[in-house]
């Protein structure tokens, strides 16, 4: 429990400095990251960056594909 709230505590700084959507995407990817991560050997720092990285680059890509 103490690394779900260190990896919320962590994205929640991080995406203070983002915008709307850039949080949205790393918050939601850091969530499921993390809970993956920690289920899959105990990685859920790990998991959480990487979900982070990955949810931020998919609604990157929607609003990119929303603005034309």
């Amino acid at each position: 429990m103490k690394t779900v709230a260190m990896i919320m505590a962590l994205t929640l700084a991080g995406a203070g400095a983002a915008s709307t959507a850039d949080a949205k995407g790393c918050l939601r990817g850091a969530i499921v990251g993390g809970v993956v991560g920690h289920y899959a050997g105990h990685h859920a720092l790990a998991g959480a960056a990487a979900g982070c990285i990955i949810a931020h680059h998919h609604y990157a890509k929607q609003r990119r594909q929303y603005r034309h």
